[in-house]
Formats: structure tokens, sequence, C-alpha cells
């Protein structure tokens, strides 16, 4: 534990902050998965809403810095060719 009272507040801002990413990135992951599931049963439309909301946590990921750019054009384009495949 530390003593200075300043390192304190680190370790509480540091705690708060880490929950917060957490809370990000767990959504992040959520909306991937519903955008996956939709994908994997062929429903368009569905996959298409699913889509849109998943394009839009994963650059809210990249802009809160939870997620690198590069590894977010990554998730976007595997997500998009999935999308592409659906018939």
């Amino acid at each position: 534990m530390p003593n200075i009272k300043s390192a304190k507040k680190r370790v509480l801002i540091a705690q708060e902050r880490n929950a917060r990413n957490k809370a990000n990135k767990s959504a992040m992951k959520t909306a991937v998965k519903k955008f996956e599931a939709a994908a994997a049963e062929g429903k368009r439309t569905e996959a298409e809403g699913a889509y849109k909301v998943a394009v839009k946590v994963v650059d809210q990921a990249v802009a809160k810095g939870i997620l690198h750019k590069n590894n977010a054009a990554h998730k976007k384009s595997a997500m998009t060719l999935k999308l592409n495949k659906i018939g």
C-alpha cells in the first residue's frame, strides 16, 4: 500500500479507470458477438443493424484508447467481409 497521499489518490484513480475500461471493452465484445451471432444465422437485416452498432462501438473504443486503430480496422474489415457473404 502506498504511504504518500498523492500515491493513494493515484491508486484510486487507476482502479476507477480500470473498471471503466473493462466495462467499455466488455460492451464492445458484446456488440461484436451479437453481430457474429446474427451473421452466423444468416439473418441479413439483423446482421446489418448489429453491424452498424458494432462498428460504432469499435470506433468509440479507439477514441477512448481501449483498442489500437489497426486492431479496430482489422475487426471492422472482418465484420464487413462476413456481412457481404450473407446472401
